[in-house]
């Protein structure tokens, strides 16, 4: 192979190939030195590939639902007893036992307590005795009398002794009344000395102890509280009141006539729903003037002592029936400075956020009021995705468990 050198000592083998690079070097130097711009092979005449549109974004969508709902308020309340009876003594004496289980359920007229009888049975012993001495004296004075009478009536014996054997029977009368009187509460004492519980219900902690010196003074020795039925106590607002006694006259009723209240259920503490449903028993008088509000009395059974006195519950009642409402999911509603939206795409495809007033809950879905009508669907899906006019892709979202079944409405608390 023959090799030369360029000026600058490079060297090139004298070929084909060699022939060819340098033919295409000349011309490279020759569009150089004339100011040809150079394209690029792509065949893009700007420099830049050409933007191309984004896809619609996916969201998914759910038609409204259109139903009758339910209609529940609810309220914070507490339980206690029909009857809460604070046990007291009634006489004083030494504690010799406690005959009760603590926290266990009492029948009326069960020993609680008992107190040393000793000095009552004595009291009562002489209180006896005083009045066999009266009746003695009255059949003494009875005799007096029976026996003057005739002899009065022929001046054997004067009228005064007459009048003064007449006189002493009668107070001997009243010395049998004041030493019966005596016996019936030595009687009384005595039988105070036992202590009973008054109703039927569920015995607390004793307060007192055996050995304790007791008495009237000594407050409560423990308390029995009456659960079945049980009361919860509950407060309304007076705007509710006076809705109620508009219904009332509307229909035709009086709410002084003792007007059967609603229907009332129960939750504990624990979200569990009291299986047993109960009733509005009666109100107050008056309204609160600190609050505007009314205490409510309501009554539910409780058979087996599950509901105890100062339980905190949720009571809540049905008050009415929301009648064709628009329910749609609770994720679809966008909650943005105090106002709620909701993203409804039209039949093109586009679109239109639309402000609108947020109901009850019911299971899974919201009650909503608004620009908004059955057969609109909403964005329930991907609603981060979407703005006012956008063209979006819409996917019908798939009914849930929940939203088949069609769930019982959640109550809003006032």
């Amino acid at each position: 192979m023959e090799w030369k050198f360029f000026s600058n000592g490079s060297r090139f083998s004298n070929t084909r190939e060699t022939t060819g690079l340098r033919i295409l070097l000349r011309t490279l130097g020759l569009l150089l030195a004339s100011g040809a711009t150079l394209l690029p092979l792509n065949g893009c005449g700007n420099g830049e590939e050409a933007e191309q549109p984004p896809a619609p974004p996916d969201v998914q969508v759910v038609a409204v639902r259109q139903e009758d709902v339910p209609v529940y308020q609810e309220w914070v309340g507490s339980l206690t007893g029909e009857v809460n009876a604070t046990i007291t003594a009634q006489v004083s004496g030494y504690l010799i036992s406690r005959d009760y289980q603590e926290g266990s359920s009492v029948k009326a007229g069960q020993v609680l307590f008992r107190i040393d009888p000793s000095t009552y049975a004595a009291a009562l012993a002489e209180a006896q005795a005083q009045l066999q001495v009266a009746e003695a004296r009255k059949g003494k004075t009875a005799l007096d009398v029976k026996r003057y009478t005739p002899l009065a009536a022929t001046d054997a014996v004067s009228k005064e002794e007459l009048d003064d054997a007449i006189q002493a029977d009668k107070a001997a009368d009243g010395q049998i009344a004041l030493a019966q009187a005596a016996v019936h509460q030595a009687e009384l004492n005595l039988g105070f000395a036992t202590i009973r519980s008054p109703v039927d219900g569920v015995a607390g902690l004793a307060i007192a102890q055996v050995g304790d010196l007791i008495g009237p003074s000594f407050g409560a020795l423990t308390t029995v509280a009456q659960i079945h039925p049980i009361r919860v106590y509950f407060t309304i607002s007076q705007q509710l009141v006076i809705e109620l006694q508009k219904r009332l006259e509307a229909a035709g009723k009086d709410s002084r006539e003792g007007v059967e209240g609603p229907e009332l259920q129960l939750t504990l503490a624990t979200g569990y729903v009291y299986p047993l449903s109960g009733r509005v028993r009666f109100a107050d008088n008056q309204v609160d003037v600190r609050t505007g509000s009314v205490r409510v009395v309501g009554e539910f059974p409780n058979p087996n002592g599950f509901l105890v006195p100062g339980m905190f519950v949720r009571v809540r009642a049905l008050m009415g029936t929301d009648k064709n409402a628009l329910l749609v999911p609770q994720r679809a509603v966008m909650q943005m400075q105090g106002r709620y939206l909701i993203a409804i795409v039209d039949a093109d495809n586009k679109v239109n956020i639309r402000p609108v007033e947020a109901g009850q809950r019911v299971g899974q879905d919201w009650v909503v009021k608004g620009e908004i009508e059955p057969t609109d669907r909403v964005v329930a899906e991907g609603v981060q995705k979407v703005r006012d006019g956008a063209t979006v892709n819409p996917i019908e979202l798939a009914a849930t468990p929940a939203q088949e079944a069609a769930p019982e409405a959640s109550p809003q608390t006032q």
